[in-house]
């Protein structure tokens, strides 16, 4: 495995467990196991609606399915733009707060697998290698 391969297999297995992560918390909110959202429905709707996408993103990603690279791109992108508008617009405390921060990591989560995304969708498109046990592909060509 080279290194660039191993790079990628470290932002896809990180990005799984980001939306793993992604996951519980939105279930959570989900089961009013943390404090309600006070915000307007659309917000609700969308972070809501995340239950469904984050682990969506994450089953693809593991898959190596090109989809859940886009998809996965798309949730960490409107996600940070949804938590700056929560954490900018509708709320009033000033200064650093536990939302911000937050919003801050979503939104470099994001920008990192945007980056990567180009180099991972070219490596998500070759085959996967055979699982370690698991007999040699036969070549047709080699007539047997």
């Amino acid at each position: 495995m080279t290194t660039g391969e191993r790079r990628i297999r470290f932002v896809v297995v990180t990005a799984v467990v980001v939306f793993a992560y992604g996951t519980i918390v939105h279930v959570a909110d989900l089961l009013g196991l943390r404090p309600a959202l006070s915000g307007p429905t659309w917000l609700t709707v969308y972070f809501t609606s995340l239950v469904v996408f984050d682990p969506l993103s994450a089953v693809l990603l593991a898959m190596r399915r090109v989809s859940g690279l886009y998809l996965g791109c798309a949730v960490l992108l409107t996600d940070a733009a949804a938590n700056a508008y929560a954490n900018y617009v509708l709320d009033p405390a000033t200064g650093i707060t536990a939302g911000r921060i937050g919003q801050a990591v979503i939104t470099l989560l994001a920008l990192a697998l945007t980056a990567s995304a180009p180099a991972m969708a070219a490596w998500f498109r070759r085959p996967a290698p055979p699982a370690p046990g698991s007999p040699a592909p036969v070549d047709p060509g080699r007539g047997r």
